[in-house]
């Protein structure tokens, strides 16, 4: 009997041995082998009772990221509703004498994220309809339904070229179908060697300065080339090397998207064939005897909103805030619209004193919550008329449709974990943070939050491994 006994524990002591060392661990141990002890955070709920099932650090203030776009999802979802459309307006005064335009031309922006250049085209077909050919006055814009800056206060002058920090107006336009509101697309085409590249800009250079001190070098050369707008400045700067046989293209952010978005329009019907003569391209509200020719209103929110969470829209995020300020309190501000979310907050059940945020998009550094408010808020939203809207919306891990995945799209790739992670992922510089639902061996949901910040090292790897230990222990 002794004899079997100590068979017994040779035999336990050498699997445990050659067992792998994670397979051994406890959840707890795992989270603490992938991401340490020091500045992370992690939350997991039970999706039925909302019961936290394990909590590390679950209640310490840490920095969302675009986590934080969760909350700004839930509460645009509410108060603007799944229908909400954005409207971009134009207006004429004067008379039109001989296919002459004897007066101005008025574009009204209400925040519409996809106003784009075939709708300038259509615009230039409803003026011709008109017997419109020329314009003799000026074209104004009307971006009065938003007010205050333009730019969140979380954007550091460093990211302010960068798509991910464009400036916000009521009246803007998107380069692509991506919804990148306030910025240019730059193409950078090689010609050759030791000769300036061809750059091309979508829709048009729209009024901004471009500056090419760019070179074409041999096609085993190294692509070099930076794409900078001048701080506090309409001048972008191409530079670097661009090797023969290959093509570079970056987003920019406009310097003030209505002036802008006014002469990439105006570009636009000169190219249909409409002439402007003694014009000025500046603000102006629409007076009440113009007469509206042109109404384009964007997709309803709950398909805008796919976009927002799926890409980690920055933009979009701005604008639900500063719209959520317009029709609450009248004020199209970042002031307002953030106080719009932390009442939905309130009245969703959260503990909004643990909430602090300066934007709706996550990209301050300022931007404060914790891991069980992150569970907390996925369980509560459950029971909102729009939670299907919001849940499809998620990002979807290991699905390479872009359009499914997101920003999960390269991640969660092994079979064992497609389709079992539906998260928003964030990240600013030292953070990285992962908030959703998995789904777990049981074949049950939960919800979870993984938040980092502070950190010297790219988390995003240590996360993805917690994740799949929860997907595996529950």
């Amino acid at each position: 009997m002794k004899k079997q006994c100590v068979l017994c524990i040779v035999i336990v002591f050498f699997f445990f041995q050659y067992l792998h060392p994670s397979q051994a661990m406890s959840l707890h141990e795992k989270i603490t082998h992938h991401l340490g002890t020091k500045d992370i955070s992690v939350s997991i709920r039970d999706l039925e009772t909302g019961q936290l099932l394990y909590t590390k650090n679950g209640d310490i203030g840490m920095k969302p990221a675009s986590t934080l776009k969760l909350l700004t999802s839930a509460s645009a979802l509410h108060v603007l509703g799944q229908q909400h459309q954005f409207a971009t307006e134009v207006y004429i005064d004067g008379k039109v004498n001989n296919g002459e335009l004897q007066g101005n031309l008025y574009v009204k922006g209400k925040g519409d994220p996809t106003f784009q250049k075939k709708h300038f085209l259509q615009i230039a077909d409803i003026l011709k309809l008109l017997g419109i050919y020329s314009v003799r006055g000026n074209l104004y814009g009307d971006d009065f339904y938003f007010n205050g800056e333009a730019l969140s206060p979380g954007v550091s002058k460093e990211d302010e070229s960068f798509y991910y920090a464009s400036r916000i107006s009521a009246l803007t336009m998107s380069p692509d179908g991506d919804y990148d509101a306030g910025t240019l697309i730059v193409h950078v085409i090689p010609t050759s060697i030791g000769n300036k590249p061809i750059i091309q800009t979508e829709p048009n250079d729209s009024g901004m300065i471009l500056l090419n001190y760019a070179m074409t070098v041999p096609s085993n050369n190294k692509n070099t080339i930076e794409i900078i707008r001048k701080y506090h400045s309409n001048e972008v700067v191409i530079s670097g090397n661009i090797p023969l046989g290959a093509s570079h293209k970056d987003w920019v952010t406009l310097y003030d998207p209505t002036l802008n978005t006014l002469e990439a329009l105006k570009i636009t019907l000169e190219e249909e064939g409409i002439a402007f003569y003694e014009t000025s391209v500046v603000r102006k509200s629409v007076p009440k005897n113009a007469t509206l020719i042109y109404r384009k209103q964007s997709p309803p929110l709950k398909y805008i909103n796919h976009t927002f969470l799926k890409l980690s829209n920055n933009s979009i995020a701005d604008i639900l805030v500063k719209t959520m300020g317009q029709k609450v309190y009248g004020n199209g501000n970042f002031e307002n619209g953030l106080k719009v979310i932390q009442q939905y907050g309130k009245d969703l059940g959260l503990k909004m004193e643990q909430w602090k945020f300066e934007d709706g998009s996550g990209i301050s550094h300022y931007n404060r919550t914790t891991a069980n408010e992150l569970t907390n808020l996925l369980v509560k939203v459950q029971e909102e008329p729009f939670f299907p809207i919001f849940f499809s919306s998620l990002p979807v891990g290991g699905d390479t449709n872009r359009q499914i995945g997101g920003s999960l799209r390269e991640r969660y790739l092994g079979e064992h974990l497609k389709n079992r992670v539906f998260a928003k992922t964030g990240h600013i510089t030292g953070v990285y943070t992962l908030a959703g639902y998995v789904k777990a061996n049981s074949g049950k949901m939960y919800a979870f939050a993984i938040m980092t910040q502070y950190q010297t090292t790219n988390k995003i790897k240590d996360i993805d491994k917690v994740v799949e230990s929860i997907i595996e222990q529950y």
